[in-house]
């Protein structure tokens, strides 16, 4: 049996043990799959005794995704790009490598959970933080009109503006200087986690406009109801994401890709 986890301070909360017992469920394939929660102090020593344990992949979440991508000794491009993993592996050499999946998951639900196109597009990201960090590469390569990303301090928004400004010339602002709608708006931040929106204008959204929070919970998430109350026109959590990444994740380990349709509605009955 091969042996993964998710790591992460706190964890208790993960849907993943649960995603990939599925996953596995469906492909045939023999793991386990359990979450373990680390703080910061010991994540490395974690990481190294796992994998020279056996351990065969571990997925990362808050707050170690920043670490783990300097613990890893090879790194994907797209999590280069990201400045974070979420996804740690072995190679043949017995070396640590890192992916990030969130881009490809976040794209995924998306286009073909969802239906909503992303070329040519409007987008306006919520956020400067990790959790845009790793999927403003895959949402560039969508190639959308325009990206725009609001965050309450500026200096975070024009970090990743340099970052990227050979691939698109993304706009910046504070809250109190956004104007104008927007065809799609992706919210994350975590200030969901307090039951907080972010202060976003009222002009923001249109009855064109379709709402996405990275986040997910077992009722609407704070940014799922603002938006549907102010009008939009299609509202999505974070549930589809985490599902899709999940089996970006699987697919890197087990060299299968799981069906995550049906799994999908089994969470959402939950």
């Amino acid at each position: 049996m091969f042996r993964y986890a998710v790591v992460g301070d706190p964890v208790s909360h993960s849907k993943s043990p649960l995603i990939h017992s599925l996953f596995a469920e469906q492909t045939g394939e023999d793991i386990s799959y359990v979450a373990k929660e680390v703080d910061a102090q010991n994540f490395d020593d974690f990481v190294v005794k796992f994998f020279a344990g056996g351990g065969s992949g571990l997925n990362v979440t808050l707050p170690h995704k920043e670490r783990a991508n300097k613990i890893a000794k090879y790194r994907e491009p797209r999590a280069d790009n990201a400045g974070a993993v979420n996804t740690l592996f072995v190679n043949e050499e017995g070396e640590i490598c890192g992916d990030n999946t969130d881009g490809p998951g976040l794209i995924t639900d998306i286009k073909y959970n969802n239906g909503i196109g992303l070329g040519g597009k409007n987008i306006l990201l919520v956020g400067a933080g990790g959790a845009i960090r790793g999927v403003l590469v895959s949402l560039i390569e969508e190639k959308p009109a325009a990206i725009t990303i609001v965050n309450r301090t500026i200096a975070k928004a024009a970090a990743l503006k340099s970052k990227f400004s050979n691939v698109l010339d993304i706009e910046i602002s504070d809250y109190e200087n956004l104007h104008g709608s927007f065809d799609l708006i992706i919210n994350g931040t975590s200030l969901g986690i307090t039951g907080e929106v972010p202060p976003l204008c009222i002009e923001s959204v249109n009855s064109q406009t379709c709402c996405y929070d990275m986040m997910y919970g077992n009722k609407d998430t704070a940014f799922v109801a603002w938006a549907k109350d102010k009008g939009a026109s299609k509202v999505f959590d974070g549930l589809g994401m985490l599902v899709e990444q999940a089996a970006e994740s699987f697919l890197r380990w087990r060299g299968v890709r799981p069906q995550t349709g049906e799994i999908i509605k089994a969470l959402r009955r939950l």
